[in-house]
């Protein structure tokens, strides 16, 4: 009868649930505070005057822009669509400015740019 604890995953001690709760907390801040923090770089003078010289204005104008869609509209359709349409939707706001969609966005938008482009550029 030494070691009558069982080392069942749930039968932890309130210490060692806290402290493990303490942890996935602090990572999720961290986490939090990482995705922000390069959202944020994505809006610096010098990200965009270095993404300028490389690639030119038109990828400037679709990342600034991609950047207010993401973090401005979506949030706002969010809002509406849970006071009018139904309450669910109003989780949608916060998981706007967390979850980050421009890796997608912006190469699709450059490549159809640069299709439109060179549509343009033909005729």
């Amino acid at each position: 009868m030494a070691n009558c604890h069982d080392e069942d995953e749930y039968s932890h001690g309130p210490g060692e649930v806290f402290h493990e709760a303490r942890g996935r907390l602090k990572r999720t801040w961290h986490w939090i505070k990482h995705r922000l923090s390069h959202k944020l770089e994505h809006l610096r003078f010098n990200y965009l005057v270095d993404t300028l010289k490389k690639h030119g204005l038109a990828l400037v104008v679709i990342i600034v822009i991609w950047e207010i869609i993401e973090d401005v509209l979506f949030p706002i359709a969010f809002i509406w669509l849970g006071k009018n349409v139904h309450p669910a939707f109003l989780v949608g706001a916060p998981a706007a400015w967390l979850i980050c969609l421009h890796w997608l966005m912006v190469p699709l938008t450059w490549s159809l740019w640069m299709k439109t482009k060179k549509v343009f550029l033909k005729d």
